[in-house]
């Protein structure tokens, strides 16, 4: 059935949940390993030079959210681990996150995508999916599975 399996997590509530997805899916298939994602936007220098106030010793941007998806990663890795996931790899990538989520799942071959409905950039607007969800499920070309 299932092979490797993509999680794409951002820190959010429902990146969470769908991560839970994808171990509870792990535990009625042993043989899947779990892959988890966290994408961040990439910054080029220029944006980042764009900044109206900005202190003296100013991090590139790239290398701030680079950390930061990587403490989200390994958060999400400990989370998978602590309920019981065994097979667990977790990759940082940049870019655009719906675009570079999809193109992953192909690299892998993962055989399916879980995301959450909405993550950190959604504001409560009433809409039921947010924007990469909303784009991941339309474009890949394996299952989604949206949390």
């Amino acid at each position: 059935m299932f092979k490797r399996i993509l999680v794409a997590v951002d820190g959010s509530k429902t990146s969470l949940k769908a991560l839970d997805k994808a171990i509870d899916l792990q535990k009625l298939i042993p043989d899947v390993e779990i892959f988890i994602i966290c994408v961040y936007k990439h910054h080029s220098l220029f944006e980042a030079s764009l900044s109206i106030g900005r202190p003296a010793d100013m991090d590139i941007p790239d290398k701030v959210l680079s950390e930061y998806a990587k403490g989200v990663v390994n958060h999400a890795k400990e989370v998978a681990k602590d309920h019981g996931a065994t097979k667990v790899r977790g990759f940082v990538k940049a870019g655009k996150p719906s675009k570079v989520i999809i193109k992953f799942a192909q690299e892998k071959e993962a055989d399916l995508i879980v995301v959450g409905t909405k993550g950190t950039n959604s504001d409560k607007d009433g809409m039921f999916l947010g924007s990469v969800s909303h784009r991941v499920a339309t474009h890949a070309k394996c299952p989604v599975l949206v949390v």
